[in-house]
């Protein structure tokens, strides 16, 4: 298959055939009976990411709200983002990880920065993140362009951020141009404050509350990352997707044209789907609390909780869905 035909396939997949194919799922009676699984024992732990970043509070007040109804503590794993959290999943380390759509296509398909297939599902799609790419408003760097010759953070080591930043930095033609740190969204917006470096990415809902903080202090802009979104999407596939961020969210003067990845809550396919039964209907049970903690959680909603292309659903969650759909 060529790869303007995997690409075609790809978008009809996920934006006509997969959400038919769900529904149809999802409309079927039963799935081991009616009987409600018991809550498991033991720790749940959750892989989320870094201080500063929506997946560090978003998966602390889910934490509270499983620390409610599971008997063992629920406890929140830092880490440095999207490829880290899967392989604390696939470790054993963690229960249940929030990652962004395209590292978990990497690690179905076993591609950098995977060595192998990793044997990820899904319980949920929780909202769209978007590549911010930010640089002091009194500081050289105008355009994409400008990074040239630049010290630019791509993101924390083990972070989806890290994986965005460098494809664009690829399809814009700067891959090796650029003087690279790795620093995490506090420690970068603090560098940008200092002048220590001159732009940084970071891939997030909105809004970020490290670039929330950063605004306060030091005057900003976002940079618009419209020119290189087709090649992003010609290189890298369709599940990155042409956004905005609108001017409001950080009280900028202009909107800016971004990319945006889905965001996943993913665990192992062998976790017992009791686990994942709960994890996935306490979630939803618990969304007018973690709305309260994040703006971004007001978008979870069953419909499109289930669009989780390329990974599958895991059997416990679609026991759920089957449930709420009736």
């Amino acid at each position: 298959m060529t790869r303007r035909r995997a690409r075609l396939w790809t978008r009809l997949w996920t934006r006509r055939l997969l959400p038919a194919v769900l529904a149809a799922v999802l409309a079927v009676a039963g799935c081991g009976g009616a009987d409600v699984p018991a809550v498991p024992e033991g720790t749940v732990r959750i892989a989320t990411g870094a201080e500063g970043g929506v997946y560090e509070v978003y998966g602390s007040a889910y934490a509270g709200v499983l620390g409610e109804r599971f008997p063992g503590p629920a406890r929140v794993l830092p880490s440095g983002g999207s490829v880290d959290n899967i392989e604390l999943v696939m470790a054993g380390r963690a229960e249940t990880g929030f990652t962004l759509a395209d590292i978990a296509a990497d690690a179905l398909a076993g591609r950098e920065p995977f060595g192998a297939p990793r044997r990820l599902a899904a319980l949920a799609r929780l909202y769209d993140n978007y590549v911010q790419l930010v640089v002091r408003d009194d500081g050289p760097v105008r355009t994409v362009k400008d990074l040239k010759g630049r010290r630019v953070s791509v993101g924390g080591e083990g972070s989806g951020t890290a994986v965005a930043a460098e494809r664009i930095l690829r399809v814009a033609g700067l891959a090796d141009d650029v003087e690279l740190s790795r620093l995490d969204v506090g420690a970068s917006a603090r560098a940008l404050a200092a002048r220590q470096i001159d732009a940084f990415f970071w891939s997030g809902g909105l809004p970020s509350a490290a670039i929330t903080d950063l605004r306060r202090g030091t005057d900003m802009r976002l940079l618009d990352l419209g020119s290189t979104i087709e090649p992003l999407v010609r290189e890298y596939g369709d599940l990155y997707t042409r956004t905005t961020v609108p001017a409001s969210v950080y009280g900028l003067s202009n909107a800016v044209t971004t990319v945006s990845v889905p965001t996943y809550l993913v665990v192992r396919r062998d976790l017992p789907p009791a686990t994942a039964y709960w994890l996935t209907r306490l979630l939803f049970e618990g969304h007018p609390r973690l709305a309260e903690a994040h703006p971004e959680a007001r978008r979870l909603d069953p419909g499109s909780a289930i669009m989780t292309y390329p990974l599958e659903l895991h059997e416990g969650a679609v026991r759920w869905y089957r449930s709420a759909h009736r």
